[in-house]
């Protein structure tokens, strides 16, 4: 085991894990990139840690400043975490319906929260980040959504790792939230390979599987169309939420505790699993089932969980 002298250096480099049991074909391997091993548990410690680095190194932000984020989840909690750790002031502005871990998490890293109606999801956090923003200038505002750090550190860490430890991979599957992964993995993947298909997994237009955006609902994340998205995808496969519980479960069965959006990312990628006739399928665990237990994810009966959706925001 190796001594390392912060937990930000806790960030990236995590294992992809074998799951092939689980695929429909047994010409086709299914390898999980266990993302919900970073030490705030999700994907977005990668980002987090990239943009205040990249804000630090440029001077936006600066002993004193406040960091001000709009987060249903895992960006807040890593930020969160991270300006714990360096001394900023920070405020994260959520749903009022998100589920009890995240608040908790939030509140353990000492963030201010600021809540929106429920009704508005994140794009009421979203609106409401960025008035709290020309309100005070003086303050930082990172978002997500177009801030180039989220991409390239995808680019530069996460599609490298899998590339080093799956060289043979054909596919490349992850939710389409920010489509920072999807951007920055799939960009460096079909640098070193043009003939690896990137594959976005979304829920039907109308419907919500956490963690995830369907393009179609109207919003378009800058980085997206910034990084070529509509050329660099070469498909979408459509999850709805009750699949998405179904594979959270299943995941189980392989030892792996994870989220909602990993359970979209693993049904997402059994369906291309089912299409193809050999290959390598590599998949994005963003997250950990931890802070979905109090929804009853892994527990109650998948329509009760659904329809549960429609009012708690989980992810």
């Amino acid at each position: 085991m190796a001594l390392v002298h912060s937990a930000l250096d806790l960030v990236g480099d995590t294992p992809l894990v074998d799951v092939s049991e689980l695929s429909p074909n047994p010409g086709v391997r299914l390898l999980a990139k266990m993302e919900s091993l970073n030490p705030a548990g999700s994907v977005k410690d990668r980002v987090a840690r990239a943009m205040v680095a990249e804000a630090e190194a440029d001077g936006t932000l600066r002993p004193g400043r406040r960091i001000v984020e709009p987060s249903s989840g895992n960006t807040g909690i890593a930020l969160a975490m991270i300006a714990r750790m360096r001394g900023y002031p920070i405020t994260i502005v959520m749903p009022e319906n998100v589920s009890a871990e995240r608040r908790a998490m939030l509140e353990v890293f000492g963030a201010d929260i600021v809540t929106t109606p429920g009704s508005e999801g994140s794009n009421g956090a979203v609106r409401r980040a960025r008035a709290l923003a020309m309100e005070h200038p003086e303050w930082v505002f990172l978002y997500q959504y177009a801030n180039e750090a989220n991409p390239r550190v995808h680019y530069d860490t996460t599609g490298p790792e899998i590339w080093r430890d799956a060289p043979d991979i054909t596919h490349f599957v992850a939710g389409l939230g920010t489509s920072g992964t999807l951007m920055g993995v799939g960009t460096y993947l079909k640098e070193r390979n043009p003939a690896v298909q990137v594959l976005a997994v979304e829920p039907p237009a109308g419907e919500t599987v956490d963690g995830l955006r369907n393009l179609d609902d109207g919003f378009i994340p800058p980085i997206y169309d910034k990084w070529g998205g509509p050329e660099l995808l070469d498909g979408r496969r459509i999850v709805r939420p009750a699949e998405s519980i179904v594979w959270a479960r299943r995941l189980t069965e392989r030892g792996l505790f994870a989220g909602v959006s990993a359970g979209a990312a693993a049904a997402g990628a059994v369906k291309v699993a089912e299409r193809i006739e050999t290959g390598t399928i590599v998949f994005v665990v963003a997250d950990g089932g931890w802070k979905y237990l109090s929804t009853g994810v892994f527990t109650d009966p998948v329509d009760a969980v659904v329809e549960r959706a429609g009012d708690l925001i989980f992810f």
